[in-house]
């Protein structure tokens, strides 16, 4: 179970830092991103291009997702990637209308890291 504070950032902050696992390494890798929560679903995606952190996840789908604006908690992850294009143009419109980036759609839908977040259990404080 997530706490109130913890529920509040996912509902409203922006900023995590992810920690993967590399995917020729085996090393973790931490980094800053933004996250989306889109209807109660958390999303990751990144502009488009090829992305380090979302090679690491494809390869090793856990990582660490770390609250770090409104609260701070270390929560166990699993990454989806979305790759079927009428899901990744559903999730990244309404993503992209967040940001004000609507324009941009049709790169994004064709050349952006895109995945789904599972949150797998409580979190802990860092």
């Amino acid at each position: 179970m997530m706490s109130e504070q913890v529920q509040r950032a996912l509902a409203h902050d922006r900023t995590v830092d992810i920690t993967t696992i590399g995917r020729r390494s085996g090393q973790p890798r931490r980094i800053e991103i933004w996250f989306h929560n889109l209807d109660g679903r958390i999303y990751i995606s990144g502009l488009p291009g090829r992305r380090g952190w979302y090679a690491n996840v494809v390869a090793h789908p856990d990582f660490v997702f770390h609250l770090k604006e409104t609260a701070q908690a270390d929560i166990p992850a699993r990454a989806h990637p979305i790759t079927d294009p009428a899901e990744r143009r559903r999730v990244l419109s309404g993503l992209l209308a967040r940001i004000g980036r609507e324009g941009a759609l049709e790169d994004w839908v064709d050349r952006s890291s895109l995945i789904e977040v599972e949150l797998l259990g409580r979190e802990d404080a860092p």
